[in-house]
């Protein structure tokens, strides 16, 4: 594994997380949408900046093909977001552990998945 490529993925990462945090709570608490449609326009808002960072940032990525990576990499997210709402949801369900304290642990588990599959397959050389 590539250390540094893991700290760049995290270091983008956390700024995804900031955006996916501060679009979800904007959205939950502001606009009253429920809290899992918060949660998904935190993920679209996220992922989108995780994407355009981690191909020129983390990967040094030239890859013409824009389009076709992208979907690639929102096929990645959107499972690891699935996994993420499922964790979320029975997190809540399960726990009385605060919404986003849920939120936080469910992430680092999503980034091991992200980083994963995206190494080997969106990114790979």
């Amino acid at each position: 594994m590539d250390i540094l490529k893991f700290f760049k993925f995290g270091l983008v990462g956390f700024t995804g997380l900031v955006i996916d945090f501060g679009i979800t709570w904007i959205c939950k608490e502001k606009l009253n949408l429920n809290k899992y449609v918060a949660n998904g326009f935190g993920f679209l808002f996220g992922v989108t900046n995780n994407y355009f960072l981690n191909k020129y940032f983390t990967f040094d990525n030239h890859n013409p093909e824009i389009g076709l990576q992208f979907l690639s990499f929102l096929i990645i997210a959107i499972i690891g977001f699935s996994i993420n709402t499922g964790f979320l949801y029975s997190l809540q369900k399960k726990t009385k552990i605060n919404f986003y304290v849920c939120k936080i642990i469910v992430t680092a588990v999503v980034f091991i998945w992200n980083f994963g599959a995206n190494t080997f397959y969106t990114f790979k050389s």
